[in-house]
């Protein structure tokens, strides 16, 4: 019989992604460990390859497509002695997108992620939304983090954007008691006045020529998220100034005495911040509507920029690592970071984030917090600056260092205590090695 091939979930919280390419195309033949086709996540691309042995009956999803739900079907393969006609063409029906309603809510601009292909053939009506696809919620990534951070049961909530999927607004009237509360369709609804008065018309008049780059699955994602850092997590900042001369002279030292590999001063910060956090635990933490959590193990996710945005693979259990194993992995993590062969579990569930743009001569900046993160480490330029010592002007290599903080999990206190340790080891470099 033939064998259905369906969207992958290439991590635990994927819901859709990007049919990026096939690599197979119909009446090719198949074997296993042959890749067939490559799926962009909001991170990175991956290949899929075949388990089974056949020919590539009918591709169901093109190339390019966004939005496909996991486990869609996406093409049918025909094992040995079957031809296209043994194709069920109620397969293939049901693969294809459920028309839309005659009047679609149109969703907001913050939510704009597109609808995923219907896994029946019948169109989901917002009654039918909760048990949609055997029970799992049809509902926007947006809408699921809000939903999940405000303690909302999606499975009881009516949706009201297309095919009756869950967005943005209908979380948020469920959360303000609105009708949704009641289980009632909401209304579709004109975008927020603060985010309409704010977001840039396309048809400006006197705007030069531009070029149009459309957004990738990663540009969305990261703008989703970031703009829901800022809108749900009070963030606040506190800097502090650490001179760095001793911390050149001992990754120098350092470097004469390897013989693979270079230990940079990225590595030494990772290093420092990883054994702050260790005697600061409090500051390693994350915040849910129902608990706070202190992390046992400093796992920390470092951004790396890559071709159209950034990643943050992450170093985990940084706390018990040498500098040598930290600057060895880190150094393999970005590579693949920007070839894009990083999985999943190499970029997701870091517990403290640092970005530097020190090698970029950014003297200071203020980074925006990972969710679902407590903290976030930007670390500025190293260069000589006046300072004042036992009373005397004197010149020392100074590096600014800005911590980000949501306020609802780590408080003022809190972050000054790690910024103190973390000061003090960067100073003072040999006792990380204690």
């Amino acid at each position: 019989m033939t064998i259905q091939i369906l969207m992958p979930a290439l991590s635990p919280t994927m819901t859709e992604g990007k049919l990026a390419a096939w690599h197979k195309q119909e009446g090719d033949a198949i074997a296993p460990g042959d890749v067939i086709a490559e799926i962009e996540t909001d991170k990175a691309t991956m290949e899929i390859e075949a388990i089974d042995e056949g020919v590539m009956g009918k591709i169901l999803v093109a190339a390019g497509t966004e939005g496909v739900a996991v486990n869609a079907l996406i093409a049918i393969m025909l094992e040995d002695g079957e031809s296209a006609g043994d194709i069920d063409m109620s397969q293939v029906a049901s693969a294809a997108p459920a028309p839309a309603a005659s009047t679609p809510a149109a969703p907001t601009p913050a939510d704009s992620t597109p609808a995923a292909p219907a896994a029946t053939a019948a169109p989901v009506t917002p009654a039918s939304a909760g048990a949609a696809a055997g029970g799992r919620v049809f509902a926007s990534p947006l809408a699921r983090r809000m939903a999940e951070q405000a303690g909302v049961d999606l499975s009881g909530v009516a949706g009201s954007g297309p095919n009756g999927r869950i967005v943005k607004m209908d979380v948020e009237a469920v959360i303000a008691g609105g009708p949704q509360a009641a289980g009632a369709p909401a209304p579709s609804a004109p975008a927020p006045a603060a985010f309409a008065a704010t977001a840039p018309s396309a048809d400006v008049p006197g705007l030069p020529s531009y070029d149009a780059i459309p957004n990738t699955t990663m540009r969305k994602v990261i703008a989703r998220r970031l703009t829901e850092s800022k809108q749900f997590a009070p963030h606040f900042y506190m800097t502090v100034d650490c001179e760095i001369d001793a911390l050149l002279a001992t990754r120098k030292q350092l470097n004469e005495k390897l013989v693979d590999g270079k230990v940079s001063v990225n590595d030494l910060v990772i290093k420092a911040a990883a054994i702050a956090l260790k005697q600061v635990p409090a500051a390693n933490a994350s915040w849910t509507e129902a608990e706070t959590r202190i992390y046992h193990s400093v796992d920390i996710s470092v951004a790396v920029a890559i071709e159209g945005g950034l990643i943050t693979p992450v170093i985990r259990g940084a706390q018990n690592k040498g500098l040598a194993e930290i600057a060895s992995e880190m150094k393999d993590l970005a590579v693949r970071a920007r070839d894009g062969k990083l999985m999943p579990e190499e970029y997701q569930g870091g517990t403290f984030s640092i970005s530097n743009l020190g090698m970029f001569g950014v003297k200071e900046f203020a980074a925006v917090i990972n969710p679902p993160q407590g903290a976030i480490l930007a670390i500025g330029a190293g260069a000589q600056r006046p300072v004042v010592k036992d009373g005397a002007l004197a010149i020392a290599t100074v590096m600014s260092c800005t911590l980000s903080v949501d306020h609802r999990v780590v408080d003022g206190a809190i972050g000054a205590e790690f910024l103190a340790a973390f000061k003090k080891l960067i100073e003072d470099p040999l006792t990380m090695l204690l």
